[in-house]
């Protein structure tokens, strides 16, 4: 599993020209899945990223987490994660899993922040989406397990 979390002021995400999803302070978090995920893996990846400091206390040091500041969730799904750029000029998205294997992992995923009691917002899974954000720092990290 691959992650972009991007720390944001607000975000939002439409599937033609509707809001499906959007969020004030919080994550946003692009997904993306290899054939090999498993329940385990997007768990420890959902725990990593809610507890992870990356908020700014009243220094403005990286010292709060996701629930400290109350922050909301925006997943989308982006196989385009596992593209190979390495060979040719398309890349290869032979390593994201197919929908069958991703769509699951990825409810998973969502339900896991759900469940901490974060407020979440999603895009549409396997759908084109626009995505907007305002970047709050900026704070991107890519997380991988």
């Amino acid at each position: 599993m691959r992650v972009v979390l991007q720390r944001v002021s607000s975000a939002r995400v439409t599937v033609a020209g509707k809001v499906t999803g959007e969020i004030g302070k919080g994550l946003l978090l692009l997904a993306g899945f290899t054939a090999t995920d498993t329940a385990d893996t997007v768990d420890w990846i959902a725990d990593k990223i809610a507890t992870l400091r990356i908020f700014g206390d009243d220094a403005g040091k990286m010292n709060l987490a996701l629930e400290d500041v109350s922050g909301g969730v925006l997943v989308v799904s982006q196989f385009t994660l596992y593209g190979d750029a390495a060979k040719g000029r398309r890349p290869s998205f032979i390593a994201a899993a197919p929908p069958e294997i991703a769509t699951p992992l990825y409810e998973r995923f969502v339900e896991a922040f759900r469940v901490r009691g974060h407020p979440v917002a999603t895009g549409e899974f396997g759908v084109m989406m626009d995505v907007e954000l305002v970047n709050d720092g900026p704070v991107t990290l890519v997380l991988e397990r």
